[in-house]
């Protein structure tokens, strides 16, 4: 893992790889290590270059901070690598980063790749701060009494084995409770103009499962119909962890979006 300074918050990131680039950026609580199913199925071909989110593994956890200022964060990540450009893909509050990024920098940008994730605009109504910070306090009691529904979320068509693996590395994704709020306010806070949205000219994949209890497929496929050209792959009967019930058709899909516009690039 390696270290970067941006305005005095430490953010640890690491690359490998070699060949083309992909800029990878987690969701929320989660930390770069959560990429593990795409970097073992990916990691040889590519060169791919990912970041642990302020709040999450061996950065620093600020008590505050914004979707914009996670953008400039990626950024910061993406000259460190020293990579002019990149395919950016973010999955969940990630997939909100990348999407923030094409728009502030889509000169640094090959292609998006959107996953789980969704275009949010103002009209998308606002928790209350202190509505967050309850959740947050009160989750290890909602986890017991709640009923799994999908498979615990991650769809129907998930096999137990791969979640029983993801769970089991979740419970070792170090993150700060503090710094995990300051996310979900973030989030909260954020909003993007559809507007903008529709004038963006980059290739974008989306990818979204039909049974995601945190971003509804509704809102995949909207995101998909607002960006002009956008591919949208749906996973029939998974969850927002499509990584785990979906995650060779997932590859798969996404690199044969890479190679058709790293040819587009190549054809000039």
């Amino acid at each position: 893992m390696r270290f970067l300074d941006r305005g005095g918050v430490r953010l640890a990131w690491t690359e490998e790889g070699s060949g083309v680039p992909i800029l990878l950026i987690m969701g929320h609580r989660y930390s770069s290590g959560m990429w593990y199913p795409l970097k073992e199925a990916m990691g040889d071909r590519y060169h791919l270059i990912s970041f642990d989110n302020r709040g999450t593994g061996q950065s620093d956890a600020p008590r505050r901070t914004s979707v914009e200022e996670m953008t400039a964060d990626a950024l910061a990540v993406l000259d460190a690598a020293g990579v002019e450009t990149a395919h950016v893909y973010g999955v969940s509050m990630g997939g909100g980063i990348a999407l923030e990024f094409g728009l502030r920098y889509p000169e640094r940008v090959r292609s998006l790749i959107l996953g789980c994730t969704m275009a949010k605009t103002a009209d998308v109504k606002r928790r209350p701060d202190w509505l967050i910070r309850l959740l947050y306090h009160a989750m290890p009691v909602l986890k017991l009494l709640a009923k799994p529904k999908f498979k615990n979320g991650y769809g129907d068509a998930a096999p137990d084995d791969r979640i029983a693996r993801d769970m089991a590395v979740l419970e070792k994704d170090p993150f700060v409770l503090h710094g995990v709020i300051a996310q979900g306010l973030a989030v909260s806070a954020y909003s993007v103009n559809p507007d903008e949205v529709r004038a963006l000219k980059l290739p974008t994949l989306v990818l979204h499962g039909t049974q995601d209890l945190l971003v509804p497929y509704a809102a995949g496929k909207a995101l998909a119909e607002m960006i002009p050209g956008a591919r949208l792959v749906t996973f029939q009967d998974i969850g927002h962890n499509y990584f785990i019930g979906a995650g060779e058709q997932a590859n798969a899909e996404t690199e044969a979006f890479i190679a058709e516009v790293e040819a587009a690039r190549a054809a000039g």
